[in-house]
């Protein structure tokens, strides 16, 4: 399925917007300290939907599931649960451009979840796309034996989750299913499934850290708003390559912030993967046309 030219538009410009919000949202997980992941993802989240049910009662949307879509709203949440949690846990041991390119393979597994999942055939080069953007990311984890390899292979893991969430955010899109139901569904399911771990482990936060997490949930909604009304617009092998502005951002963030310098094997990773992104989107367009 390819999407007419204003809903193109619209999804590239959408995406963009999401990469700028995550981007300020991983700064904001790094910023907060030594706060445990899960409560970071919790307060993520919970944040996030009181933004989308505002947003929801504010355009008096109504609150309902359409048919046949809760098994693919809970699978998206799922999915996205386990991919946020992987990734806020590289977020805070990696820098934060490292981080970003792991979980920007999720276009890539959206392509091998979309064909098993939606049917969406893909072309040999696409998958060759998925062969190279994986040996680009093998420069950024930079495989060993020891312990030091852990955050970058669950920064993958990360990426591998948001790439199956995106796939049933794409299915749920075409089903019509309201964005802003899809986003307060997923906050919503994350918040209370992390809630038993908040009032187990709770560690007490200052009015600083507090902030930052208040930070990060508003940023992490634009972000959510913004992907999963681009996904809604357009497929997934359309518009993703923009999706890749967010290591720009994450680069620039880090360096001012935090002083971070990603060292020259990251790099070039970056330039692999994002190249190759590159290279499928214009192939991509080209057959198309």
């Amino acid at each position: 399925m390819t999407a007419n030219k204003s809903d193109l538009r619209r999804g590239i410009l959408y995406v963009i917007c999401s990469a700028f919000c995550f981007s300020v949202m991983n700064l904001m997980i790094r910023l907060a300290g030594d706060v445990p992941t899960l409560q970071k993802c919790f307060f993520r989240n919970l944040f996030a939907l009181i933004i989308a049910l505002s947003s929801i009662l504010r355009t008096h949307t109504p609150l309902r599931i359409g048919k046949g879509n809760l098994k693919y709203l809970l699978a998206r949440s799922a999915a996205g649960a386990a991919g946020m949690i992987c990734h806020f846990y590289a977020v805070d041991h990696l820098p934060l451009s490292d981080a970003s390119i792991l979980n920007k393979l999720s276009p890539f597994f959206a392509i091998i979840f979309s064909y098993f999942l939606l049917q969406e055939k893909a072309s040999g080069a696409e998958w060759l796309s998925v062969a190279v953007a994986f040996c680009g990311a093998l420069l950024v984890v930079k495989p060993t034996m020891s312990l030091t390899v852990l955050p970058a292979l669950i920064g993958v893991l990360g990426g591998m989750g948001a790439g199956l969430a995106y796939t049933n955010v794409r299915k749920l899109g075409t089903r019509g299913e309201n964005s802003m139901i899809i986003v307060a569904f997923f906050s919503a399911f994350t918040t209370l499934a992390l809630l038993p771990s908040l009032l187990l482990h709770f560690v007490p936060m200052s009015g600083y850290q507090w902030g930052m997490l208040t930070l990060t949930g508003i940023a992490a909604a634009g972000g959510q708003i913004f992907i999963t009304k681009a996904y809604a617009c357009a497929p997934a092998k359309e518009i993703s390559v923009f999706d890749f502005s967010i290591v720009i951002f994450a680069a620039l963030l880090g360096f001012v912030f935090l002083k971070q310098h990603p060292d020259w094997l990251s790099v070039i990773g970056y330039v692999i993967v994002i190249g190759t992104a590159i290279v499928k989107w214009r192939l991509a367009k080209k057959n198309a046309a």
